[in-house]
């Protein structure tokens, strides 16, 4: 290719070469600019480059030249993320278990085109998560967009539904018949994503974990249930469940030891009225939605928590405790 039949991407390369190679820490001479320019068979004169730069920032790349001995080096100053942003991005990826790691990977070599290759390596971080298994769900960003698009568009979606097996097999549910649900929301809990709809066939609101949701696609058909959604607030029904597991909305009271002031805060948000009941403990009255879960997590809090009433609830945790007893009593 004869030299020079490049210029017209000689802006383009410029950037290019400047947003990939300099940073804070690296810089560039203008004959290092020119030599670079080459390999793309671009010819370019200093005062042609100074130019050239001024065109770059008038494009949002602010390019800083500092004098050092009898020339300068030139440097990109301002980019769309700060580096310690981006490694924020990249530790979020890393330790989503919503996110799979071909995903994960796929994300964390785009960002890294967003520094230059010296901070790229920075990006190669490595956040390690207890317990930490990915999914396997590849699919899922486009099941979250498709959900998106059935709520912007007020359309119903089909989908089917799997669970795994005892021999680590995937099984649709209801023998591979689609699920048809009205999309109200998305919801995010214990590191994953939930749809929250409406089943016209069961009248009730139900929720489903989006990566366990298969050949999903927007139906021509109306949403419906909007009178159930009308006055919903997507994150305090979300607080009020336990595991996105259903149950009957209660208002539940509880007798609470001072030590567990963070945790009733950290479930229930700072507006949490906390009663003094004596000089070691205090009441709460939450509404949750009543579950195996909600009862499993007063269990896990021991001793330091009791529930005061209603007294169906109270009578739900004891027949808990019974069943347990009653489960591993054979072991001593």
């Amino acid at each position: 290719m004869p030299r020079g039949t490049n210029q017209k991407f000689k802006l383009y390369r410029l950037a290019q070469i400047l947003l990939d190679q300099t940073d804070d820490e690296h810089y560039m001479t203008m004959p290092e600019i020119l030599e670079a320019l080459e390999k793309y068979e671009i010819t370019a004169d200093r005062k042609s480059i100074y130019q050239d730069l001024k065109d770059l920032e008038m494009l949002g790349i602010e390019v800083e030249g500092e004098p050092v001995g009898k020339g300068y080096h030139y440097h990109v100053v301002s980019r769309y993320f700060e580096l310690p942003e981006l490694k924020l991005l990249v530790d979020a990826i890393q330790s989503s278990k919503f996110v799979t790691e071909k995903k994960t990977n796929e994300l964390i070599r785009k960002l890294e085109r967003l520094v230059s290759r010296y901070e790229a390596i920075s990006l190669q971080r490595q956040v390690y998560v207890s317990g930490r298994i990915k999914t396997m769900n590849e699919s899922i960003y486009y099941t979250v967009d498709t959900i998106h698009s059935a709520i912007s568009e007020n359309r119903k979606i089909r989908f089917q539904y799997y669970q795994w097996n005892v021999k680590k097999e995937m099984v649709l549910r209801r023998e591979g018949a689609y699920y048809h649900i009205s999309p109200w929301g998305l919801s995010w809990d214990d590191e994953n994503y939930y749809l929250v709809g409406y089943d016209s066939e069961a009248g009730q609101i139900r929720h489903y974990r989006v990566d366990k949701m298969l050949h999903i696609r927007m139906t021509d058909d109306p949403r419906e249930g909007k009178e159930h959604f009308r006055k919903l607030d997507m994150a305090e029904y979300a607080k009020k469940s336990f595991g996105m597991f259903g149950g009957k909305e209660q208002d539940v009271k509880l007798l609470v030891d001072n030590s567990l002031a963070g945790v009733m805060i950290d479930r229930f948000g700072k507006s949490v009225m906390m009663i003094p009941a004596d000089e070691n403990s205090f009441t709460v009255c939450v509404r949750v939605l009543v579950s195996s879960q909600f009862l499993g997590w007063i269990f896990s809090l021991g001793e330091k928590v009791k529930i005061l009433g209603p007294e169906e609830v109270a009578l739900q945790m004891k027949k808990e405790g019974e069943r347990l007893l009653k489960q591993y009593g054979r072991l001593t």
